[in-house]
């Protein structure tokens, strides 16, 4: 008996084996397929910016006669197109930077009153802020334009900063209050026996055990400021204070557009928030934090 009750387990193991390894196997074919779906338009754009005529389809897997020329046009300025490209790069860096920044110091300090200071009805005006999220951004971009006019900031890249960071702001205080929980209140109490002030308990103490929250808010909100076209489109008119998602729109104005130019910005634009990502990367575990 007891030798068939063997046998039968190790069967049993033999088949939860199989079945794991199958889930496995199909896990990893799912992953491939949904990485080369996403990276296909990536792949084309590199083909298109790669093309020495620029042409949009080829239908060819490689082009036939590889050329960096619109990589190099957009290195040095080298088309009409592109003649302010580079400064027009760093109010991209400047626009992305500033709401990171921005978001994540006013949602750790808006945080920190709602979950540690325990002010009266500060839970309430967490939940309220939360409500702006109803609205579309789209449907307040006229009213925003107007409040920038009065206020005289046309044309300037403080109007689209204090757009996004309007908009990021509830989602890093929804965060950060969530995680902040996560933490216990004796640390704080510690530190308040041992004198500390609240300022103190917000920078030593607050911070760095949020650092991984913190990331995660601010990869979040330079991703909004960098991806988004329409409040930079429509705040931003001169073109020495576009930024590069606004200002390649003018590609369109020509019937016959530079594809491979208007790829190789592309291209270069995406490199910025993609070397944040993995320079903060380090800072979002949890683990590291708190050891």
């Amino acid at each position: 008996m007891g030798r068939v009750a063997a046998r039968d387990r190790t069967a049993r193991r033999r088949y939860r084996h199989g079945w794991r390894l199958a889930g496995g196997i199909a896990g990893a074919a799912v992953g491939v397929v949904l990485l080369i779906w996403t990276l296909l338009p990536v792949y084309n754009m590199v083909l298109i910016a790669l093309d020495d005529e620029g042409d949009e389809f080829t239908g060819s897997l490689w082009p036939q006669n590889p050329s960096f020329g619109g990589f190099r046009a957009v290195w040095t300025q080298d088309h009409w197109y592109l003649e302010h490209f580079w400064h027009q790069f760093g109010n991209s860096i400047f626009l992305g930077v500033a709401t990171m920044a921005l978001t994540v110091v006013i949602g750790s300090l808006a945080s920190f009153a709602i979950g540690r200071m325990q002010l009266r009805g500060s839970q309430l005006i967490g939940d309220a802020a939360l409500l702006t999220y109803m609205l579309p951004t789209a449907i307040l971009i006229i009213p925003f334009v107007h409040i920038m006019h009065v206020y005289g900031l046309s044309d300037s890249l403080w109007a689209v900063i204090s757009a996004y960071v309007a908009f990021a702001t509830p989602y890093a205080v929804l965060i950060l209050h969530q995680y902040g929980k996560l933490l216990p209140m004796e640390l704080d109490e510690c530190a308040k026996i041992d004198g500390a002030s609240p300022v103190q308990i917000y920078l030593r103490i607050y911070l760095p055990l949020m650092t991984p929250a913190l990331v995660a808010v601010g990869v979040y909100a330079l991703l909004l400021a960098w991806n988004d076209y329409l409040y930079q489109f429509m705040l931003l008119s001169s073109t020495r204070n576009m930024t590069v998602a606004a200002a390649i729109d003018q590609f369109f104005d020509s019937d016959e557009a530079p594809w491979n130019y208007m790829m190789a910005v592309a291209l270069v634009y995406c490199l910025p928030p993609i070397a944040i990502y993995f320079a903060l990367r380090r800072f979002t575990s949890f683990d590291r934090v708190h050891t």
